[in-house]
């Protein structure tokens, strides 16, 4: 049977923030994965275990946000009121690590990388929405950096089920094991 040592391994959530929840268009709705990460919350906390929500977003005035030149860019200004914010059923405690990235990995202009070593983890559970952009782009950067990498497939979700299917089926086996959040729950003991 395939186990996690919680003394070894985080749970890291990107973008499970209200202002990024609409954005789950499938093929779990936005309710699902906030109930299926809340389940591994709950498990990472009484197992005393690091959790770490990751957040996007910029100034209020867009100039910390990126600048390339791409054909399709991201909205960076005009923010809901409630952007940044956990929705409740997230279960989020003070002890929680919060990380805020200006990009799509959760990586790259973060302590992310510093906290996780600092803890001493070597495995990541990870989750969020959306799947194609900022879970595959930290799946990539965790993989680049040795992290070993446990997808719960459930607990994320993409603008589309194409999108997600994608790097659920062609990316995520390459970085890592795609499973369940009943077999992530599972690993864990």
């Amino acid at each position: 049977m395939e186990t996690l040592d919680p003394r070894r391994t985080a749970l890291v959530l990107i973008d499970l923030q209200k202002g990024i929840l609409p954005f789950a268009g499938g093929p779990h709705s936005a309710n699902d994965v906030l109930s299926k990460a809340a389940s591994l919350i709950k498990r990472f906390h009484a197992l005393g275990a690091p959790v770490i929500l990751v957040r996007v977003g910029w100034s209020p005035d867009g100039s910390d946000a990126p600048r390339q030149i791409v054909d399709r860019a991201p909205p960076t200004k005009g923010f809901s009121a409630d952007w940044w914010e956990f929705p409740d059923e997230l279960g989020v405690i003070d002890s929680d690590i919060r990380i805020i990235k200006r990009q799509w990995g959760a990586f790259y202009g973060t302590e992310l990388e510093l906290q996780l070593r600092r803890r001493g983890m070597e495995h990541i559970v990870l989750g969020g929405i959306s799947t194609h952009i900022g879970v595959e782009s930290t799946a990539r950067n965790a993989w680049e950096l040795g992290f070993g990498l446990v997808f719960a497939e459930d607990a994320m979700s993409a603008t589309g089920g194409e999108q997600h299917a994608f790097a659920v089926e062609h990316i995520f086996p390459r970085l890592g094991r795609v499973r369940s959040t009943k077999q992530v729950l599972e690993m864990l003991g």
